[in-house]
């Protein structure tokens, strides 16, 4: 399947969901979703995948409340400003949705956080993933330094091969925000480990020092908490090239986060846990232990 060809199984999907709104003011009935609940409480540990997903508590969008209008109003709006953005080849921004929606009068967010809500409510109502939209997010992608050949598309639609240490400078290779096969393929690795790295000082350390080749290692900076890219691209290493995956983190107690959105997903995304998440991630530290026995 082609990048072309997700955009238009995604726009499909989306116009169900308009038709379904549709059909019900048509007939006079109350239009409504129904969607997992995504709150903490509603979050469980899937032993057979071994990632966070939700769990069966749900939650529904309705127009019955003048709240529930207005969140229909936009999601409506927000379908159709997909299918022009799709039908144009063009992409957009979360933010951008955001600002564009101040034209949208009553159908306008509040917030960012609401648009991105509601972009996440489209990803599990359509079954179909936010870059299947074409919608990105604002940041840009993590860094990658290490034995790796990756094949982009371009702009142009032409293919471009890219050694992540010979072809690249010392920011190392950037991931793009849709990181699926059919816009980068994983095509040649002899390293033996891939390490995650959470800050940037650690990050161009370890490079300064030469150990991704010192080592054999593929190094990804996680900037912080990592992106959905981020993640996806861990996870193809791993299961494409079978390559295990460690997390280098700074020791304090928010790096257990990061390591457990690696390896186990995030509430937020928990929808998509098995596409992001590597659960045979190893934790490798720095743990408080470490800062004490290596004084």
């Amino acid at each position: 399947m082609t990048v072309a060809d997700r955009n238009r199984a995604a726009v499909e999907e989306m116009m169900k969901i308009a038709e379904e709104i549709y059909n019900d003011l048509k007939n006079s009935r109350i239009p409504e979703l129904v969607i997992p609940s995504r709150t903490k409480s509603n979050i469980i540990f899937d032993e057979r995948h071994r990632v966070w997903k939700y769990g069966k508590n749900t939650s529904t969008r309705s127009a019955v409340s003048l709240a529930g209008a207005y969140m229909l109003l936009r999601t409506v709006y927000t379908i159709d400003f997909i299918k022009k953005m799709i039908d144009q080849k063009k992409s957009s921004t979360l933010r951008e949705l955001y600002y564009i929606s101040e034209g949208w009068g009553e159908g306008k967010f509040s917030s960012q956080d609401d648009s991105d809500r509601l972009a996440e409510d489209l990803e599990i109502l359509t079954k179909k993933l936010r870059e299947d939209m074409r919608l990105r997010p604002e940041e840009d992608g993590a860094r990658v330094i290490g034995d790796l050949v990756v094949e982009e598309i371009t702009r142009k639609g032409d293919k471009r091969r890219i050694h992540c240490q010979d072809d690249v400078g010392d920011s190392g290779y950037s991931i793009p925000y849709n990181v699926e096969k059919e816009k980068v393929k994983i095509k040649e690795t002899n390293a033996k480990i891939v390490m995650a790295v959470e800050t940037g000082g650690m990050f161009d350390r370890l490079v300064e020092n030469g150990f991704d080749e010192k080592r054999n290692a593929i190094l990804v900076h996680l900037k912080g908490q990592p992106a959905r890219s981020t993640r996806r691209f861990i996870k193809r290493l791993n299961e494409e090239k079978n390559i295990p995956v460690v997390v280098f983190t700074d020791g304090d107690p928010w790096s257990y986060r990061i390591f457990a959105s690696v390896a186990y997903g995030a509430i937020k995304t928990a929808h998509i846990s098995e596409y992001l998440a590597t659960p045979s991630a190893e934790f490798l530290g720095v743990t408080p232990s470490d800062i004490h026995n290596y004084e």
